[in-house]
């Protein structure tokens, strides 16, 4: 039998809410620190499959989380298109050529380096156990051709917005190749063991109606039909962080399976305006679960309480902060697990 959380990305309402978040598999975490000192840079930890794998459940094993999400990140794409990828301290990811000074054909597609990925995948699936669900992700085409345009992240997302202003044509190429590899790299993720995928597109709020139309819902749309056709039955999360009054269209325009929340979003306001029945997730302040205290309480029992008629699954409205106290952790999910619909 499913496990709770993909029960729920599948439309059912459970008495009690599964639970993940996003970032789960990270800093806060001392077991995490520990091994970063051990293997060194971020980007040596994703393409170690053991050191990788071993991340993925850390959190799992701490507590008990419905759902485990794959350690990675959403620019191994441009990675496998030919960019170069670097992390570098105190700033950042950098990738190499920008496309706000190269072609896109200037780049030379490098499969091989999802191959690792797929890896991981496969050792936390061996790993994991009956119960819980894991997770597969990607970047979603328009954020993650942000910072292939920029070669970084911006607060803005100027350099991007103004190509595909200036010359959409070029953007679309964009855009679509990033599509098309997205597509491919998320069946990999599905055939070595992801039980679901969650497409974040963390840059969806700098985006004008029009332009959210083009550039966010019409390819998360295609990625969302590739996937269908070969999977019937892949729940797919899609996170438009930012999407505010545009997420009744998003997942209306995408057909995703369950709509993330961001801690923007007013969870009665989404309890009323997103389509009957259609799952959600979210949408606790990562700061808030940074202060704990009795307004950590308040704030999970009124998520829990908006979406008591619809399926839900508990996570945050975007990744947990490093400084996070594990003990807030700890506070969250026995309130969580404590609540009843």
């Amino acid at each position: 039998m499913s496990g709770p959380l993909l029960r729920v990305l599948r439309g059912e309402n459970l008495p009690e809410r599964p639970t993940w978040l996003m970032r789960q598999a990270g800093r806060y975490l001392p077991e995490y620190r520990a091994l970063r000192a051990e293997k060194g840079s971020f980007l040596a930890l994703v393409y170690d499959s053991d050191a990788a794998a071993e991340i993925t459940l850390q959190p799992i094993r701490r507590f008990g989380f419905d759902g485990a999400i794959l350690f990675s990140d959403i620019l191994i794409v441009p990675y496998a298109m030919g960019q170069d990828l670097q992390f570098l301290e105190g700033e950042g990811p950098n990738l190499s050529p920008r496309l706000v000074d190269a072609s896109l054909d200037s780049l030379s597609a490098v499969p091989e380096r999802l191959s690792p990925i797929y890896e991981t995948v496969a050792k936390v699936k061996t790993a994991l156990g009956k119960g819980r669900t894991l997770l597969g992700f990607a970047g979603s085409p328009w954020t993650v051709a942000t910072y292939m345009v920029a070669g970084k992240g911006s607060r803005d997302q100027h350099e991007a917005r103004e190509l595909a202003y200036r010359d959409p044509a070029a953007f679309q190429a964009v855009i679509d190749a990033i599509t098309d590899v997205t597509i491919d790299y998320l069946v990999g993720q599905v055939a070595a063991g992801a039980e679901a995928v969650q497409l974040f597109d963390s840059w969806a709020g700098s985006l004008a109606p029009a332009q959210f139309e083009r550039w966010v819902i019409a390819p998360n749309a295609a990625i969302v039909a590739a996937l269908r056709k070969r999977y019937p039955d892949l729940p797919v999360i899609g996170f438009p962080k930012g999407a505010g009054e545009k997420l009744p269209a998003y997942a209306s325009g995408t057909c995703v399976d369950a709509v993330g929340l961001d801690e923007t979003i007013d969870p009665a306001w989404a309890a009323r305006s997103l389509p009957e029945g259609l799952p959600v997730q979210g949408n606790l302040d990562p700061l808030l679960l940074l202060a704990g205290g009795a307004e950590l309480e308040s704030q999970t029992r009124h998520i829990l309480d908006c979406f008591a008629d619809r399926p839900h699954v508990f996570n945050l409205g975007h990744g947990i902060g490093q400084h996070t106290p594990v003990e807030h952790v700890e506070q969250l999910l026995a309130i969580v697990r404590g609540w009843r619909r």
